[in-house]
């Protein structure tokens, strides 16, 4: 395992260990508390009871924790972020452990209001940890140290695509080292420049700075980069990675125009690694929109009546609408969905949809806000053409274009549609070929690192989209 691996596992453990030690504490304050504020209530368990109930819901926590990403180092994500994601974890401990409790430990009597007070009480005690862990670096955790070997146009993705505090959330850039071949003219314009050269003394400074990790981001790498230094960095356990694999890790998406075809080749991904998900996939999505039509069908039955009475006036009113898109492998399929624009809206032909498009309704413009009009996509799915999860579906005619004008657009093909994808979390509107470029870096992303786990996390993630109205 490499140094900077083992830093993020040691630090991912020691997380873990203080956020349990903290629940546990939380367990025993909240139970002093109620015991104070609500006695006559408060009835007394035998410790090994007591014990026994604080232990499940801290475990349960650590494991609800892990399943959301919450200790998953290289995930960014603001604070806000991470706080929701503390809500989830405890929202889910909480319903099981009130299930267990009332199914299977009914001996076992406490004060009702025991554990919504251990819930929210323990919401706040991790929020608090986690404010001081990750914004201000104490306990020895600090941010990882990098530098980046070139200051040219490669490298500049980085200063264009990191600019914020939150995109180098969990690393330090100490600066960009510039190197002959550089395209300094479209590289680095503000950021700091190393003036260090690539040679004996490269090692030295790599420790008196306490370097952590090395990206290589040169725009000519041959005869240019000495391959006996970066090989006795890699042993004294510094990391050196590719721009590409920088990207990918810190962002979430894969910089398509950056890539040459010995990286797909050799890189890991791109492939399903989870047998059970796969051999599941098609029940699994018919059990999860099958629980999404018992909880919609009312909004469903509603807006479709509103689409009508809205354009009631006209000969012939059409609630839902069929599309033609491309799907897993290019097999084209009808995409179904609520009508969000005028009967009239193409008849010029295809066009990109655009922000605050003026063929959108008033009832489209609110079911598109929160994604009302992909409902009806659920038939899609029962049918086998498309996901809950995966990289959205486009139009042929689009497709066309897109394949011509963007490199490795048709890979964005090898896994099926969905009604959910990473890039539309990331990257929400789409209404150009540049557009496309941008999000065909995290449906590449999607392509390559699809697992249940980031299956999960993009659905999470689309439930605050919808309930707060996030949408185009």
């Amino acid at each position: 395992m490499s140094f900077g691996n083992r830093k993020e596992t040691r630090r991912s453990n020691i997380m873990m260990l203080l956020e349990a030690i903290i629940i546990c504490y939380v367990g025993y304050l909240a139970s002093v508390l109620v015991k104070y504020f609500f006695g006559s209530y408060f009835v007394v368990v035998p410790l090994v009871d007591f014990a026994s109930q604080v232990g499940l819901f801290t475990i349960l926590v650590i494991l609800s924790a892990l399943s959301v990403g919450l200790y998953e180092i290289k995930l960014r994500e603001t604070f806000r972020g991470v706080i929701r994601r503390i809500f989830v974890s405890v929202a889910i401990s909480y319903f099981i452990i009130e299930v267990v409790t009332n199914t299977f430990l009914t001996n076992i009597e406490i004060s009702q209001y025991y554990l919504p007070s251990y819930a929210g009480m323990t919401i706040l005690a991790i929020v608090i940890f986690r404010y001081f862990i990750n914004r201000l670096g104490i306990l020895g955790l600090g941010q990882s140290k990098i530098i980046v070997i070139g200051a040219g146009e490669r490298a500049s993705i980085i200063e264009k695509r990191m600019r914020r505090e939150v995109d180098r959330f969990g690393f330090e850039l100490v600066g960009f080292i510039p190197i002959p071949g550089d395209n300094r003219e479209e590289g680095i314009q503000n950021e700091k420049l190393l003036h260090v050269k690539i040679d004996e003394n490269f090692r030295n400074f790599i420790a008196d700075n306490d370097i952590d990790e090395v990206v290589i981001a040169c725009d000519q790498r041959r005869g240019t980069l000495s391959v006996e230094i970066l090989f006795d960095c890699r042993l004294r356990g510094v990391e050196v990675t590719d721009l590409l694999d920088f990207m990918e890790r810190e962002t979430g998406q894969i910089v398509v125009n950056l890539m040459y075809p010995s990286w797909v080749i050799y890189s890991n991904g791109f492939n399903s690694q989870n047998y059970l998900r796969d051999a599941l996939d098609y029940s699994m999505n018919c059990i999860m929109a099958t629980l999404v039509l018992l909880l919609t069908w009312p909004f469903m039955l509603l807006t479709a009546i509103i689409i009508f009475l809205e354009d009631a006036n006209l000969k012939n009113p059409s609630v839902i609408y069929k599309q033609e898109r491309v799907g897993l492998n290019g097999v084209l399929f009808n995409i179904i969905k609520f009508r969000s624009m005028r009967l009239d809206a193409e008849k010029d032909g295809a066009k990109w949809a655009t922000a605050n498009d003026a063929r959108v309704t008033k009832v489209g413009y609110f079911i598109r806000k929160f994604r009302i009009d992909e409902l009806p996509q659920i038939w899609n799915i029962f049918r086998g053409e498309m996901s809950f999860i995966g990289p959205r579906p486009e139009r042929p005619q689009f497709v066309e274009q897109l394949i011509r004008e963007i490199p490795y657009y048709n890979q964005r093909h090898n896994v099926k549609p969905g009604l959910a994808g990473w890039a539309q979390l990331n990257y929400p509107y789409g209404a150009s070929v540049e557009d496309s470029m941008e999000k065909l870096k995290f449906d590449l992303y999607y392509v390559k690192h699809q697992s249940l786990m980031l299956d999960i996390l993009i659905l999470i993630r689309t439930v605050e989209v919808v309930l707060f109205g996030k949408g185009r």
